[in-house]
């Protein structure tokens, strides 16, 4: 199954986020909702199962100076296994102009014993731009061991590198679960924050959970791993984001760990 679907938000007369095009294609279905507090929210529903092997879908959003979007899932994605020898993909391409934000925050992606995908995410941010990108993968459905994910996250601010991430899992992915990689741990996620007004911080590890500041813009990644889904999300939510890492150490700073 090949699908496309596209977002595109402006400012109208009044200062109001808009929605100049919103368009999808099975599975990609796109719901705008109300959206408190202004600018404006969009789901993505899922109009077929899958991924499956063999699914190449792609999603476009544009987000123009001085827009809000937030963009979430109605469900978690499951990649499964199709053809013998197909691999399914995705493709976001975001662009974030100046003044303008956006809050991608979608559902985890599972990948299914058997799978084979290969996510790809690509976001340009204007100088002046905010962003908040949340990734976040389980490794397998309950009591199964994954199948082969590869998830590359590519973020450019102000026309230069900000972020290149790269995480693959499963019977493909020699040492995934290894000390370097999981560590047995069948959740993982990262947060990436760019917002020029947000305080700088130092970089800092408690655990399974690290902040680092990234070079070259007002940008701070947490990246996480985790027994289970609902522990992962608790690490990643972006309002609590901040102060898990001193939280968890009793909220005395001597117990976190300075790594810059």
């Amino acid at each position: 199954m090949r699908a496309t679907a596209r977002l595109v938000a402006r400012v109208d007369r009044r200062g109001q986020t808009v929605l100049a095009e919103l368009r999808g294609e099975s599975p990609l279905l796109l719901r705008q909702v109300p959206a408190p507090g202004g600018g404006v929210t969009v789901y993505v529903v899922g109009g077929a199962a899958g991924p499956l092997a063999g699914d190449d879908l792609r999603l476009d959003v544009e987000v123009g100076p001085g827009a809000v979007v937030r963009v979430h899932t109605v469900a978690a994605s499951v990649a499964l296994p199709g053809r013998p020898g197909a691999v399914s993909r995705t493709l976001v391409r975001a662009t974030v102009a100046e003044r303008a934000a956006l809050f991608w925050l979608p559902e985890q992606l599972v990948a299914a014993a058997g799978c084979a995908h290969v996510a790809d995410s690509q976001v340009a941010v204007a100088a002046g731009g905010t962003l908040h990108w949340r990734d976040e993968l389980i490794c397998g459905r309950h009591g199964e061991q994954p199948g082969n994910m590869e998830i590359n996250t590519w973020v450019d601010l102000d026309d230069r590198p900000l972020l290149r991430q790269s995480l693959a899992v499963g019977p493909n992915a020699a040492g995934w679960a290894g000390p370097t990689v999981l560590a047995g741990a069948s959740a993982t996620g990262s947060l990436l924050i760019v917002d020029p007004a947000r305080p700088a911080q130092s970089a800092a590890v408690c655990g399974t959970r690290a902040r680092l500041p990234l070079a070259g813009g007002p940008a701070t990644l947490w990246s996480a791993t985790a027994p289970d889904a609902h522990t992962l999300r608790e690490y990643l939510e972006p309002d609590t984001a901040t102060d898990t890492i001193a939280a968890s150490a009793g909220g005395e700073e001597r117990e976190v760990v300075r790594v810059g």
